[in-house]
């Protein structure tokens, strides 16, 4: 337990019997019990967590990658086995739900524990039941009877609700779990946990928060440069970090690699082509960027195997294991290499002789028999479930994998090599941030089997030491919400509690948690302003009269002043480009101002065609007016702009441009240059003369000027020193009037969405006041981005008279996204019905969107319905089908990996439809039979049993 006894032998007797009374009382606890488990004894947070929850208390438990936090969950399933109720234990994605499930299984039997994903569902009655986030929050809203008795719910990686697409799955689990349920909530180290901590006491009454940033196997960093790995921080401490502290971890970089930055900028740019492997003499480089057979060699000689390499592309992933098949490494024994094909026939047995092939399962083969693999979305999952079993058995020693390793698999390693710190978020290449760094290197170092872990960054042109350090010492960083209510949850809500308890409920979000909390400061700031405006008030008090009516006045004065000035201007500017306007071909002039000012030959008044109708029809480019060009005395050919004119100009002469005259040839313009200075070097420039200004004339002016002369402060001595306290009063009183503006945009922003997502669905006829309609009723058993286009395709009938396959392209359109969004090719659809119906949806769509904009409902919040993407519905079409493997991945130019994650989200969304289908027998049928037709081969054998 938590505290350890001493020896009865050295105790007194009233000391002995005090301490076997605490002996019994711990060993009565069912903790005591679940450590006999384990063969190791628990860490001091994880007896602090376990403790709590017996205890009675929710908990959050924030600690590092690999330190043993799901020990925690598991305590919750032997709290409830021991009191007879049940556990889920919920994960972000699949692979972790399959791992866990496997887990425990081997722990308390298959009898006792269960699986519900979107592709399995196994023993879904068991005591402990391992699920998806989603399936959870589906149960929630469907009031499934298989939440009867359930005690504890742990929600491994919590920290995936900062997740901009997902992340609202897990606040409305948190929000909607029964009070009876107790929270287990395991999360990464976050710099707000604290925060995160007050908002589930908040929602869920009693909750402890234990924080450990202590990770049980130490981790040091490195930087790989040429042949040599030289340690990031100069004297670290003993557990890998920085000894200045996380606030100013650039202050104890090895002073060797900022020496070696800074010569690497010092040197000629052009000693560094050929990524620096050598100086354009043919003498070696000073630095380079290690090759990926090289890293991998200089690991296994230091004995720092086995490694995940991350490389930010699945591409990159496969040409390295193609690089270490080429160059002939080998990481693995004979013993080995028979160990690894016979697991991997064994896991792969089910699988056709004839997908092998169209899988590249012989070329995995070898590289797995080598030790080596890559690890990316777009495998296959029986491949990648693989690669993990043989990663943790010790038969894959390199692994080139994509970031989507570090999501909570358990997959550790000795060391981990970052080969770029930059990575494509979807939109842009942008840096990773320490959050990422940290969930990335955190893989590194196997509690129980090595010592120390080891993080390697590999030299790249450019890199900044203190920048790295930067980010290897921050440890944590700051949990954000991605809550956005969707149209699916809003009648759900609707329909359980009604429109106001609903808003009540959405006001307990974290979102609206967080921005409440944003606005305590906003507040704060504003209280401060008050008070500096009084104290500003008191000082532009002036004995004589009102000094702030005054100031009125002198305000006023000012802005019809500049007024004024900005009507001379425009006037001014509309003259100069009606001048210009007005110029020929031929025409000399006095370019007024600017670098090229001076006599000038006209040859292109810099007019578009539609120049000469009204300035409001002009086209857009025009909008900053013309631009001729001119050839200037001194020989140059220059384009100017309304910047050079700043009052119009008129023609001194005018002279013919020779036909044969090129602006690109010296000759031709030195010989027109000389021609215009004979012909019009003698007229001297026109001065210009401003008119009268306007504000000399204005009534209102001359009005202000004597309404300020004759107010009584106007004599103050101390008038000017009352003017800056005046203008300080009304700097500070606008931006208070901002922040008070800001306050009021963030109190009650999910609510203010909520009510116009109500809004549009009461348009659509989904609502009516606190009633679900039949219509929404349907709604709220489609879940997904496009759940209210997949209802109105329903409502409308676009699918009725559809067949399995032409159903099976058309629901593909709700689940797919390119990878490349701005990809222009226009994607291959079936004809006939399909293609009709696809239409038909792009429309519904198009109709659903302009109403969002009217509701002012943005995607880009988060809420609404982004475009239906076509490009799997060939794909989904000829697999429904019941084409071969090869020619739907041929058709496709697609992963195999990827082809079975969207076929299995397809599958999701048909069993949708079925569920929602009602009373139309047909479209049930349809969708049924489209299920049917896609869960076969690849997709069949895909899943784990």
């Amino acid at each position: 337990m938590s505290s350890a006894l001493p020896d009865d032998d050295a105790m007194s007797p009233a000391e002995a019997y005090a301490a076997s009374r605490l002996r019994a009382k711990q060993q009565a606890t069912a903790l005591y019990g679940f450590q006999e488990l384990y063969d190791f004894p628990l860490d001091p947070f994880q007896l602090e967590a376990c403790e709590a929850l017996e205890a009675g208390s929710g908990v959050l438990v924030a600690a590092p990658t690999g330190s043993g936090k799901t020990i925690v969950g598991e305590f919750a399933v032997h709290l409830a086995l021991a009191s007879g109720r049940k556990c889920f234990y919920t994960t972000p994605i699949k692979a972790l739900s399959n791992q866990k499930y496997a887990d425990l299984v081997k722990r308390y039997g298959a009898a006792k524990v269960g699986l519900l994903t979107g592709d399995n569902t196994v023993n879904g009655d068991a005591p402990i039941v391992i699920m998806t986030t989603e399936v959870l929050r589906n149960m929630l809203y469907a009031g499934s009877q298989t939440l009867n008795g359930l005690g504890y719910v742990v929600m491994d990686e919590v920290h995936y609700l900062a997740d901009r697409f997902r992340g609202a799955v897990w606040e409305e689990v948190i929000i909607h779990l029964p009070e009876s349920v107790t929270l287990v909530s395991l999360s990464a180290t976050v710099s707000n946990a604290e925060e995160f901590g007050d908002w589930l006491d908040t929602v869920r009454g009693g909750t402890k928060v234990i924080v450990s940033e202590h990770r049980p196997v130490p981790l040091w960093q490195h930087v790989m440069a040429g042949n040599r790995m030289y340690d990031l921080f100069s004297n670290p401490d003993t557990d890998g970090r920085p000894r200045s502290g996380p606030r100013s971890p650039a202050k104890s970089v090895n002073p060797e690699l900022v020496r070696l930055a800074r010569s690497e900028i010092d040197r000629n740019p052009r000693q560094q082509r050929g990524r620096g492997r050598s100086m354009p003499t043919g003498r070696p480089g000073r630095v380079w960027t290690p090759s990926r057979v090289d890293v991998i060699e200089r690991l296994e000689a230091e004995g720092l195997l086995p490694a995940i390499t991350f490389i930010f592309s699945r591409a990159g992933c496969e040409a390295a294991v193609q690089q270490c098949l080429h160059s002939g490494l080998r990481l693995n024994t004979d013993a080995e290499r028979a160990q690894v094909r016979a697991l991997v026939e064994e896991r792969c047995a089910a699988i056709p002789d004839e997908d092998l092939h169209v899988l590249g399962y012989f070329e995995w083969l070898d590289a797995l028999e080598r030790g080596v693999a890559a690890h990316h979305a777009g495998m296959l999952p029986r491949f990648k479930e693989v690669v993990e079993e043989l990663f943790l058995h010790g038969l894959v020693k390199a692994v080139f994998a994509t970031e989507t390793l570090a999501l909570g698999i358990n997959m550790p390693a000795r060391s981990v090599v970052m080969e770029k710190l930059v990575k494509w978020n979807g939109e842009m290449h942008a840096d990773i941030t320490p959050g990422e760094y940290t969930q990335l290197t955190g893989r590194a170092g196997r509690r129980g089997i090595d010592i120390e872990g080891h993080a390697v960054v590999l030299w790249q042109r450019g890199l900044d030491p203190e920048a790295l350090a930067g980010l290897a010492g921050t440890r944590t960083y700051p949990l954000k919400s991605s809550f956005k209510p969707s149209y699916n949850m809003a009648v759900n809500l609707v329909s359980q509690f009604g429109r106001h308890r609903s808003r009540e409920l959405l006001e307990t979000s974290f979102a609206q948690f967080q921005a409440d909390r944003s606005v305590v400061g906003i507040s704060k700031q504003v209280q401060r302003n008050e008070e500096g405006l009084e104290g500003y008030r008191e000082a532009m008090t002036c004995h004589l009269g009102d000094f702030d009516a005054y100031m009125n006045l002198r305000r006023t004065l000012k802005d019809r002043e500049n007024e004024l000035s900005r009507e001379g201007s425009g006037q001014r500017r509309a003259a100069a480009i009606d001048s210009i306007e007005a110029l020929k071909p031929g025409d000399i002039i006095h370019v007024p101002t600017g670098k090229f000012a001076g006599l000038a030959l006209v040859l292109d008044p810099g007019l578009p065609p539609v120049s000469r109708s009204p300035r409001t029809q002009r086209h857009p480019d025009y909008q900053d007016g013309p631009r001729p060009v001119v050839l200037t005395a001194e020989r140059q050919v220059k384009r100017l702009a309304m910047i050079d004119f700043p009052h119009p100009v008129a023609a001194v002469d005018r002279m013919k441009i020779p036909k044969s005259f090129n602006p690109r040839s010296p000759q031709s313009r030195r010989d027109l240059a000389s021609a215009l200075r004979t012909k019009a070097g003698h007229v001297e420039p026109e001065h210009f003369r401003r008119g009268r200004a306007a504000a000399a004339d204005d009534p209102e002016i001359t009005r202000l000027r004597a309404e300020l002369r004759a107010h009584p402060c106007h004599g103050c001595n101390e008038r000017e020193d009352h003017a800056r306290w005046s203008e300080r009063y009304h700097r500070l009183h606008r931006d208070t009037d901002l922040l008070e503006r800001r306050m009021r945009s963030r109190t009650h922003t999910i609510a203010r969405t909520f009510d116009r997502v109500c809004g549009l669905l009461t348009d659509l006829g989904y609502l009516r006041g606190d009633e679900v309609t039949p219509d929404g009723r349907r709604l709220g058993r489609l879940y997904g981005e496009l759940d209210l286009l997949a209802s109105e395709c329903i409502r409308e009938g676009v699918w009725k008279d559809l067949a399995a396959a032409e159903l099976a392209a058309c629901a593909s359109a709700l689940v797919y996204e390119s990878r490349q969004a701005d990809d222009a090719s226009t994607p291959r659809v079936p004809e006939g019905n399909a293609k009709e119906a696809l239409g038909r949806m792009v429309r519904i769509w198009g109709h659903l969107d302009a109403l969002e904009e009217q509701h002012r409902i943005s995607t880009a919040e988060g809420v609404g319905q982004r475009e239906p993407d076509l490009g799997f519905a060939w794909a989904a079409y000829r697999w429904a089908l019941g084409h071969n493997l090869d020619q739907v991945l041929r058709d496709a130019d697609m992963p195999a990996g990827d082809f079975v994650r969207w076929t299995k989200q397809l599958i999701d969304v048909l069993g949708q439809i079925q569920d929602a289908a009602g009373e139309d027998a047909q479209l049930r049928t349809t969708a049924r039979k489209a299920v049917d037709g896609l869960r076969r081969g690849i997709i069949a054998y895909s899943s784990v049993s």
